[in-house]
């Protein structure tokens, strides 16, 4: 073999290998570009699972932290309609307040039981009506009534208005009436209109 065939035959060789170092080079920056993404892609996700980690430790703490608010909450705004109860807190109201009890507590008439057709706007609920802007807050309307046959002191009266606006079944005085003992002045009948919260 002469030395042009060799030569030949070397720069041949040298480009082949050339081409193969390129090429090698190429695929290998592809795979490791490739594996990048990848590697991006896994620590992205970690930091989201990090990050919700955090979030719930978060709401976990949250929710023992407030667990007494809620609790609070629970009693204050109360969730049923149990009559019973309330009536049974009213009579405790009025013997703190000095006198036996109110004369009658009376409620709105119940459509329960009433036709199959019938619709109610608290959702079947009877009795109460939503309140407005604070939804899946009900009220339940309440008449408290003392005769003029079992009339109280006045000083009475206000402490079992204020001792009932401050009870635990949220209740909101929304009219009162009145009546004086022609006999006895100090003594008093009354009609009250009282508005208890629910949040079933």
């Amino acid at each position: 073999m002469d030395n042009k065939k060799l030569s030949l035959l070397l720069t041949a060789c040298a480009t082949f290998l050339l081409f193969g170092l390129f090429g090698s080079v190429l695929y290998a920056n592809h795979i490791l570009t490739a594996k990048s993404r990848e590697l991006s892609k896994l620590k992205a996700q970690s930091q989201v699972a990090d990050e919700l980690q955090i979030s719930l430790k978060k709401n976990k703490a949250d929710i023992v932290k407030y667990a007494e608010l809620n609790k609070i909450a629970k009693s204050v705004v109360p969730q049923d309609k149990n009559q019973a109860q309330t009536v049974t807190e009213i009579v405790k109201i009025a013997n703190d307040s000095g006198f036996a009890k109110p004369t009658s507590i009376t409620f709105p008439s119940s459509t329960l039981g009433g036709t199959a057709g019938a619709k109610n706007s608290s959702g079947g609920l009877t009795q109460v009506t939503p309140v407005k802007g604070i939804p899946g807050v009900y009220l339940l309307p309440i008449t408290i009534t003392q005769d003029t046959n079992s009339a109280i002191r006045y000083s009475q009266f206000i402490t079992f208005l204020n001792k009932l606006e401050n009870n635990q079944r949220t209740a909101q005085v929304s009219s009162v009436s009145i009546t004086p003992d022609p006999k006895n002045p100090t003594n008093i009948s009354f009609n009250l209109s009282v508005n208890v919260y629910i949040k079933p």
